[in-house]
């Protein structure tokens, strides 16, 4: 009779992914498997992604224009905007100043994501874009739901497949795009939901 093949299993201090943004960081890494290979599929990319960014953030912010529950948190003042709001939903326009702010910080998080190092700081970024979007950051009257983060990172994840697959480069290029930006979304996803587990133990 053969032996029980013995499993190389690898220790995780689970209470420490609470307390640890760094530690929680590398652990979604290697578990997903967000490499140094996606890391340079990203980089790849920047020429030709890079002018597509704008067509992008405005193709997110049309679909978070038009439903109630997602426009309604664009009525609110924005953290660090200081120039003049709409007075309710009614009066929420595409052309309003604090659309076009919000719509700055949208493609400054892409151009992030594209080219800056993965590291403590950007840990941090990640987890800040979490944060923002709760009372706990910016803004105490800004409280976005965790269905309609989700919603967003949805449709950001399938805008960007729908990119790639245009862009004039290999298909391999193209599916190791693809693969590095979801591996990195679902990082964020994570980045982001524990702020609400957060809330809901509060």
């Amino acid at each position: 009779m053969k032996g029980k093949t013995e499993i190389d299993m690898k220790h995780i201090d689970e209470q420490l992914l609470e307390t640890d943004l760094a530690y929680r960081f590398e652990y979604l890494k290697e578990f997903i498997g967000f490499d140094e290979a996606d890391v340079t599929a990203i980089r790849n990319t920047i020429p030709h992604f890079a002018p597509r960014i704008n067509g992008l953030v405005d193709a997110t912010y049309e679909r978070l224009l038009n439903y109630d529950a997602t426009a309604r948190h664009f009525v609110p003042r924005q953290h660090g905007y200081e120039g003049a709001v709409p007075e309710s939903l009614e009066e929420l326009t595409a052309e309003e100043n604090q659309i076009k702010f919000r719509k700055d910080h949208l493609q400054r998080y892409f151009m992030k994501l594209l080219g800056h190092s993965y590291d403590a700081k950007m840990v941090l970024y990640l987890d800040m874009v979490g944060k923002i979007h709760t009372p706990k950051a910016g803004n105490e009257q800004l409280d976005i739901s965790l269905v309609q983060m989700n919603a967003l990172l949805g449709l950001i994840s399938d805008q960007l497949i729908e990119i790639f697959l245009e862009l004039d480069i290999p298909d391999d290029q193209k599916f190791a795009a693809i693969r590095a930006f979801q591996k990195l979304l679902w990082i964020q996803n994570d980045f982001i939901s524990r702020h609400y587990v957060a809330i809901s133990h509060d």
